[in-house]
C-alpha cells in the first residue's frame, strides 16, 4: 500500500465578503415612490376585501416553458388576472423560462406580483440549469466558512432578482439533530444550534444587502422529526427547555440578522402549545405566542405548503387557510385550490370571524415590501440580462471554491483514498442510482483526464441479480472500486435511506476489491454499511461536486469537516484532514 505524504499546498481559501452594491449595473433596482407610506394607504383604503384577501395568497406553477394558450399557462393568467392573488411560487425551470414566465405574469396582474422561490442552497435548487452550483446548506457547514454562506445567498439574491423572483424560501434554519429525518438531512447546515446561527446569519445577510428578502424556516424547528410532513404530520414531544437551547437558536439568530419571513413548519409540538396535537401552522400559542410576542418578530410569516398531507388531512383545504391566518400567518401558500381558499376566508371576514383591522395589517405587511422592492415602479426584468447575471464566471469560481472546501473524507481505514491520491491507478467506478443518472459521467472523466484508468459501471434500485453479479464480475480488473450514489430527501417519499439489497451489494462490492464509498447526497448511508473501509462526503449531486471530488482524489486539500453527528461514532467535527500536493 503507498503511504500518503503530506505536502504544504494551502487548501483552497475562502472569497471575502464584498461590500454591499445594491444599485449595480446587473440588477435593475426602481426607485421608490416619494411617500410611499401614502401610497400604500391608498391603495389599502382602495381595495374590496377579496382583492385583499387575494394578496396573501401564492399559488405554486412550474417555471419551463408553456405557450400563452397551455392549460398550466391559462390557469396562472387566471390566478393573476381574475382571482387577484398576490404572488406566484416559481419552481423549477430555465432561467430565461422563468423570467419570460414571470414577464407575463406581471403584465396581467392588476397589481405587481411578489415572486417566491424555494431557492435553498442557491439557485440551482429550482434553475434547472445555468444556475450557479453550490454545495447543499450542509455542505455548506462542512466547508465550516460563514463567507460561504454569504456568497452563497449574495449570489442567489443577484442571480434570482435577474429573473424576477423577489424572495428566497430559504435559509433552512432546521438543525438537523435526527440522523433519521426523511425531509431536512442535508437541507440544514448541520446540528450544532450555534453554528447553524451563523450560518444562517450569514446567508441572510447575504439575501437582504443584494436585494432578495429572505425567509427562515420551518419554525419551531422540523429537524428531529421521523415523518415526512408532506404525507403526515410528525409530532416532537420536547418541550420549552430543549426549544429553547436548540430549535429556536437558529430562528433567534434570523431575527436578529433582520429576516423578513418566517416560515411555519406543520409539525405538532404539544409541548410548546398546552398539550395541543395540532400542526404549528394552525397554532396561535406557536405562531403568535412564541413567535412574535416572545421572540418579537415583526416580519412576514409564512405558512409551508398548504396543500401538503400533515394540513389537509386534519382540518381540510378550506378550513386551512382559516385557521392559519388567525394563528398568526401572512402568507397562505400553495393552497388547495386558491379560489376556494379566497372564497373560504371572504366568508371568515364577513362573518366576523376574522377581523378586518387585522387582514389589513397583513396585507399592509405585503404591500409595503413590494414598495420596498420599487415593484410599483418596475415590475419586469430584462430578458437580455438574464445571461450577463446568472452562473457567470466570476460565481461560478466562488461556488466552485466553497464546494471544494466541503469536501469530508470520514473514514479511510485501510489508506485507500491516500492511495489513490499518490498515483495513477485501475480504477471501477461503480453509480448507484435511478436509470438515466448522469452521477459519475463528471467524475469519470475528471479521472480519466488526470490518467487514471476508469471503467465506469451503472446499476439501478431495480436491477436483476443476475445483473449485479455481472457487475461485480466486470470490476475483477480494477484494482480500486469507486461506489458513488446519491440519496436525497425527495418530499412526499417518506424516507431517506438505501435499500436492502443496495447495501447487500455495497458489502459485497466492499468485500472484494478495495473500496471507496462517495455520498453525493446524505452522509448517514455508513451507518447502513459500516464495513466500508473509505467514505467521502460530497453533499451535492451535481457537476461542481463531482468536480471537487476528483480534486480530493488527486491531491487537493481535504478540509472538511462533518456538521452532524453521523451514527455510529462520528461526533460533529469529524473529518480526516489532508494537505494538498
Amino acid at each position: 500500500m503507498l503511504l500518503f505524504v503530506a505536502c504544504t499546498t494551502a487548501p483552497p481559501q475562502p472569497t471575502p465578503i464584498p461590500a454591499p452594491t445594491p444599485k449595480g449595473p446587473e440588477l435593475q433596482r426602481d426607485v421608490p415612490s416619494a411617500h410611499p407610506a401614502a401610497r400604500v394607504d391608498r391603495l389599502l383604503d382602495s381595495l374590496p376585501v377579496r382583492d385583499k384577501v387575494a394578496q396573501l395568497v401564492m399559488p405554486w406553477l412550474l417555471g419551463g416553458y408553456e405557450p400563452l394558450d397551455g392549460a398550466e399557462m391559462r390557469q396562472a393568467l387566471m390566478w393573476v388576472d381574475s382571482l387577484k392573488v398576490g404572488g406566484i411560487i416559481i419552481s423549477i425551470g430555465s432561467p430565461t423560462e422563468i423570467a419570460a414566465k414571470l414577464n407575463a405574469l406581471q403584465r396581467a396582474a392588476p397589481l405587481p406580483l411578489l415572486i417566491a422561490s424555494d431557492l435553498e442552497g442557491g439557485t440551482t435548487f429550482r434553475f434547472s440549469v445555468g444556475g450557479t452550483q453550490f454545495p447543499t446548506q450542509m455542505g455548506i457547514g462542512a466547508g465550516g466558512v460563514e463567507q460561504d454562506a454569504y456568497q452563497m445567498g449574495r449570489i442567489t439574491a443577484l442571480e434570482g432578482r435577474a429573473v424576477g423572483i423577489h424572495m428566497a424560501f430559504a435559509p433552512v434554519a432546521d438543525v438537523n439533530s435526527n440522523p433519521d429525518n426523511p425531509i431536512i438531512n442535508t437541507r440544514s447546515f448541520g446540528g450544532d444550534p450555534k453554528l447553524v446561527a451563523r450560518f444562517v446569519t450569514a446567508t441572510v445577510r447575504g439575501l437582504n444587502d443584494y436585494g432578495m428578502l429572505s425567509t427562515a424556516k420551518h419554525f419551531p424547528g422540523h429537524g428531529d422529526t421521523e415523518t415526512d410532513s408532506h404525507l403526515s404530520m410528525p409530532t416532537i414531544t420536547a418541550g420549552w427547555a430543549r426549544f429553547d437551547t436548540l430549535e429556536l437558536v437558529p430562528f433567534r439568530a434570523a431575527i436578529a440578522a433582520g429576516v423578513d419571513a418566517v416560515m411555519s413548519a406543520h409539525i405538532a409540538v404539544p409541548g410548546l402549545d398546552a398539550g395541543e396535537h395540532r400542526p404549528g401552522t394552525l397554532a396561535p400559542a406557536i405562531l403568535t405566542g412564541l413567535l412574535r410576542d416572545s421572540l418579537h418578530f415583526k416580519g412576514l410569516v409564512a405558512t409551508d405548503a398548504l396543500s401538503m398531507g400533515a394540513i389537509v388531512k386534519e382540518v381540510g383545504a378550506e378550513e386551512a387557510p382559516i385557521l392559519a391566518f388567525l394563528a398568526g400567518s401572512d402568507l397562505l401558500l400553495m393552497p388547495s385550490d386558491a379560489g376556494k381558499a379566497i372564497d373560504a376566508m371572504v366568508r371568515a371576514v364577513e362573518s366576523g370571524r376574522i377581523s378586518r383591522e387585522r387582514l389589513d395589517r397583513s396585507v399592509r405587511k405585503i404591500l409595503e415590501l413590494k414598495q420596498r422592492l420599487g415593484l410599483f415602479e418596475q415590475r419586469e426584468v430584462e430578458i437580455a440580462n438574464v445571461a450577463k447575471v446568472v452562473g457567470k464566471a466570476e460565481f461560478r469560481a466562488i461556488g466552485e471554491a466553497s464546494t471544494q472546501r466541503s469536501i469530508t473524507l470520514l473514514k479511510d481505514s485501510l489508506g485507500t483514498v491516500d492511495s489513490i491520491r499518490a498515483g495513477k491507478r485501475n480504477l471501477a467506478l461503480v453509480v448507484y442510482g435511478d436509470a438515466g443518472s448522469t452521477l459519475g459521467t463528471t467524475l469519470a472523466a475528471e479521472m480519466r483526464r488526470r490518467g487514471h484508468t476508469v471503467r465506469l459501471l451503472r446499476t439501478t434500485p431495480d436491477a436483476a441479480p443476475a445483473q449485479r453479479d455481472s457487475l461485480l464480475a466486470a470490476t475483477g480488473r480494477s484494482e480500486i472500486v469507486i461506489f458513488a450514489t446519491s440519496v436525497r430527501a425527495v418530499s412526499g417519499k417518506g424516507t431517506i435511506a438505501l435499500p436492502p439489497d443496495a447495501t447487500h451489494f455495497i458489502g459485497e462490492l466492499a468485500g472484494r476489491k478495495p473500496m471507496v464509498m462517495v455520498s453525493f447526497g446524505s452522509p448517514y448511508l455508513i451507518s447502513q454499511v459500516p464495513s466500508v473501509p473509505s467514505y467521502l462526503l460530497a453533499w451535492s449531486n451535481n457537476t461542481s461536486s463531482e468536480s471537487a471530488v476528483a480534486n480530493a482524489l488527486n491531491g487537493t486539500a481535504i478540509t472538511g469537516r462533518a456538521p452532524i453527528f453521523i451514527p455510529p461514532v462520528w461526533p460533529i467535527g469529524s473529518g480526516l484532514q489532508r494537505t494538498g500536493n
